[in-house]
Formats: structure tokens, C-alpha cells, sequence
């Protein structure tokens, strides 16, 4: 009897510690999986803010500057296009995040030839809402760069946890597929030549 007993015990034990494991292992995968889309999402909120400072940032230029329409409107032309491309955090893939990458870099370009402009015009450069405005845009820009690299961090984690053996095999099967990596800007491998002449 005891052998009997003994025969039935054994499987529901194996059984119930493979499915503990399991288990497991899929909470692992949804918990890295939640870090990554909540580091997207203060990348997001980032960029979000910077969107936010521009309209008050062209309001204040155009003021003074208002025969420069064509710059003015390329900085509102390239905030709409960002505006409009988003991320679903379910599809953080390779080609999604450089849509995302080029939209934003239209923006800081724009930003940039925004700023050029305002090299013509010491009223406004001395203006106190402009300089604050400014300040703030360039504080938003270190908080993305710091955003971008935390959202990498996490994505390198879940992506090393989702592809190490065995998790590999149960990761495609739970559909938990890796998450790709902000990259650098196009160009910021070469340093700029600097011209005192």
C-alpha cells in the first residue's frame, strides 16, 4: 500500500515544483518586462516635456524675431511630426524606436537652427522668459539623454534575462521577445572639427 501511495505523491511533487519553476520564471519575465515599459515611459514623459516648453519657446522668439517665419515654422512643423509618432511599449523594436529617433532628431535639429537665430537678437537672448525657457529646454534635454540610457540599461537586463538558457525556451512560448536599444544620433561617432581660422 505504502509503494502505492508513494507512486502517486511522487509525480504530484515533480509536478507541482515544475510548475512552481514555471511559474517562476514567468513572473521573472513580466516583472523585466514592466521595467523596460516603465523606463519607456519616462523617455516618453521626457520627450513629452520638451514639447511641452516649445510652443512658449516659439511664442517668445517669434516676438522678436519675427521675420524669421521659415525657422519658426520648421520648429512647430517638426514638434507636430513628434507629437504624432509614438511607441506602443508592446512593440519597442528596431525600426519603431529609429521612426521615434528621427522624428525627435528633426525636432533638435529645428531646436537647434531655432537657437542660431536667436544668436541675431541680444533683446531677446537678454529677455528673462526666454533665458528660463531655455534653461529649462536644456535641462529636459539632459534628463532624456539620462532617460534613454536608464531605458537601455533595463532592456539590456530583460533582454539578457529573456535569451539565457532555458528562459530562452519558454520566452518565445509566453511571447516575451527582446526589446531593441536606443543608438546613438547618425554622426555622433565623428568628432566636430573645431575651426579657430
Amino acid at each position: 500500500m505504502s509503494k502505492k501511495i508513494l507512486w502517486i505523491i511522487i509525480p504530484i511533487i515533480l509536478i507541482f515544483c515544475l510548475y512552481a519553476w514555471v511559474k517562476g520564471l514567468y513572473n521573472n519575465m513580466v516583472t523585466q518586462d514592466e521595467r523596460v515599459k516603465t523606463a519607456w515611459s519616462q523617455v516618453e514623459n521626457q520627450y513629452q516635456r520638451r514639447l511641452d516648453l516649445i510652443p512658449n519657446l516659439v511664442n517668445t522668439v517669434k516676438a522678436y524675431a519675427t521675420h524669421e517665419r521659415e525657422t519658426l515654422e520648421g520648429v512647430v512643423n517638426a514638434r507636430s511630426k513628434a507629437t504624432q509618432t509614438t511607441i506602443n511599449p508592446d512593440n519597442l523594436t528596431e525600426e519603431s524606436i529609429k521612426q521615434f529617433q528621427a522624428a525627435q532628431g528633426e525636432l533638435s535639429s529645428a531646436l537647434s537652427r531655432l537657437m542660431v537665430v536667436v544668436e541675431r537678437y541680444p533683446e531677446l537672448k537678454a529677455n528673462e522668459n526666454f533665458k528660463e525657457l531655455q534653461s529649462q529646454l536644456e535641462s529636459t534635454e539632459n534628463r532624456i539623454a539620462v532617460e534613454r540610457m536608464r531605458f537601455n540599461e533595463q532592456a539590456q537586463v530583460y533582454n539578457t534575462y529573456i535569451r539565457s538558457f532555458p528562459n530562452t525556451i519558454f520566452a518565445g512560448m509566453f511571447g516575451f521577445y527582446p526589446k531593441s536599444y536606443f543608438a546613438a544620433d547618425p554622426g555622433a561617432e565623428r568628432a566636430p572639427v573645431v575651426d579657430f581660422n
